[in-house]
């Protein structure tokens, strides 16, 4: 079972009583006997294993207990079956799992999450669980019902799993989804109300609470939950990695839960989806335009490829100006008229570092501060501020047309007799000294026997390496608090000293601001924890 959705509702005759449940079934492996004649599902004759939507076992034992308020559908249906093309899943939908062991799993999350197991005021989202029983998340909500003693039912909607991981990490998702589904069932509801004191007469029948919640078919709720399990599933993946995550993909992963609370903000507001597509577009249109590597190569026009290449067309002392603004944290600006070329020119410059060191806005009318981005890309007629072209933290990119693009002579990928590169900056200080890395990584760019590829290695082999050294001067300096003088005795361990030693230590405090929230938070409590043991 990878997980398991029900709808709970709280009887006034009977307690706690499950009213729908949908399931996956993942397709057996093939085998001639399997392939021979295919089963309907809920045909019990055919079914292995009990597979069939309903349980004799369960409802002999529970349509007893059952009054019209606790049933769903009748004794007889066999339920609903949703089957997915593309995976060949199915998903079994009935008022009771089929199995005696999911029976009692989810017996016991419906009374847990309509007793013990609630919030604050009584509706809202709780996780709560343990590895015998599974682990449950469960959203409870009031439906108003003037029948109904205080005016109003009690409900529940839970997703049972027996991962832990998969159900927390599915909390914002399942939150959204489920509120939106809330809503509308408490607002049918309020309809159904008014139609009933409206007409000054009501239905004393103990069925009555099920009018506004099933208000829909039940194949409808069926496609509904089995939509929800399909969906929660294919949004997350495992990925097989090797060793401790990298800071580039803790801090990947920060960002993309911020993309989606942001989201969530955005639907919760009062016409938060128009606002949200809204959002979107613009997004697209003016900051990721051309940010994703896999459309910049589909797209016409020259490109750089690699660092190597970026450093062929500019020249050698040209290229070591403009990476050593790039490591030293300095804005890099590109002005012309062909965005396609700007674009692969920060994507190849932005390897050489830390994906939390990189703000880039891509292309754009007007300058924008540095503060903003460290990676800007300009059309060509847009004025530089004169306190930034005087400024020594900034360096700009001027392209200039060569010849014209469309000369059959000139091959597309020949960027040197297109363009023409101008690089200036107000900087004075020289760089020939350091920073380290990027004399290790001139060396193996000159090399010509490297590949493209190992180059690449390299580089990553590097920024890990200074990486490390970030984390060891955060810890000693921001955490710990000492003073110059050991810091210096650090420096001079991590051979961050000598030779460029300025550039060096300007390197290691730079890429500092791009170390993950999950480091720093984990470093602050485990220094903290430290700090208390001794007096414990």
């Amino acid at each position: 079972m990878n997980a398991l959705v029900a709808l709970c509702h709280f009887c006034e005759l009977h307690g706690p009583r499950t009213l729908f449940c949908t399931e996956a079934l993942h397709p057996p492996s093939p085998s001639p006997s399997s392939q021979a004649g295919a089963q309907v599902p809920g045909d019990r004759d055919g079914d292995r294993d009990g597979e069939g939507l309903t349980m004799k076992a369960n409802s002999s034992a529970t349509q007893k207990e059952m009054c019209e308020g606790c049933r769903s559908l009748p004794a007889s249906h066999p339920g609903f079956v949703s089957i997915d093309d593309e995976t060949g899943i199915r998903f079994l939908s009935h008022q009771h799992p089929r199995q005696s062991q999911l029976f009692s799993v989810v017996r016991q999350a419906c009374v847990r999450s309509l007793s013990c197991e609630v919030c604050p005021g009584r509706e809202g989202p709780i996780f709560f669980g343990d590895e015998q029983h599974g682990f449950v998340f469960s959203h409870t909500f009031f439906i108003k019902d003037s029948l109904a003693r205080g005016f109003q039912r009690w409900y529940s909607i839970v997703m049972v799993a027996m991962d832990r991981i998969y159900l927390i990490n599915s909390w914002p998702f399942l939150l959204r989804h489920l509120k939106l589904t809330i809503q509308s069932l408490q607002s049918t509801a309020l309809k159904v109300e008014c139609l009933t004191m409206n007409r000054e007469f009501f239905f004393h029948t103990k069925g009555v609470a099920m009018q506004p919640v099933l208000s829909h078919p039940a194949n409808e709720w069926s496609h509904l939950t089995s939509r929800l399990l399909k969906a929660c599933g294919s949004r997350l993946t495992e990925k097989l990695l090797e060793g401790a995550p990298t800071e580039d993909t803790l801090v990947l992963i920060e960002r993309q839960t911020e993309q989606e609370e942001e989201m969530s903000c955005w639907e919760g507001a009062e016409g938060g989806a128009s606002k949200t597509q809204r959002h979107l577009s613009e997004t697209e249109l003016a900051h990721n335009f051309l940010s994703d590597d896999t459309k910049l190569d589909e797209l016409p026009g020259p490109k750089f490829r690699s660092l190597r290449h970026l450093r062929q067309v500019l020249g050698a002392p040209d290229f070591r100006q403009l990476a050593w603004h790039v490591l030293m944290g300095n804005q890099v600006i590109w002005r012309g008229a062909d965005p396609v070329l700007i674009q692969s020119a920060f994507t190849v410059l932005k390897s050489l570092l830390p994906v939390g060191c990189v703000r880039s806005v891509p292309y754009s009318s007007q300058y924008e501060e540095a503060y903003k981005c460290n990676f800007l890309g300009l059309c060509p007629d847009v004025p530089i501020p004169a306190h930034v072209s005087s400024s020594e933290f900034t360096v700009l990119v001027d392209i200039t047309s060569e010849r014209s693009c469309h000369i059959p002579a000139v091959r597309e990928d020949d960027i040197s007799s297109l363009y023409q590169f101008t690089i200036t900056s107000a900087n004075t200080q020289p760089i020939d000294r350091g920073p380290a890395l990027l004399n290790k990584l001139e060396v193996a760019l000159c090399n010509e026997n490297l590949s493209v590829d190992v180059v690449s290695h390299c580089l990553l082999c590097l920024k890990e390496e200074w990486m490390n050294k970030v984390k060891v001067l955060f810890k000693f300096s921001k955490v710990d608090g000492r003073g110059r003088e050991d810091t210096q005795k650090v420096l001079a361990l991590l051979g961050a000293t000598g030779p460029g030693e300025e550039d060096n230590v300007r390197l290691l405090k730079y890429w500092m601001t791009g170390l993950s929230k999950t480091y720093k938070s984990h470093l602050m409590t485990a220094v903290r924890g430290g700090e208390r043991s001794p007096s414990q």
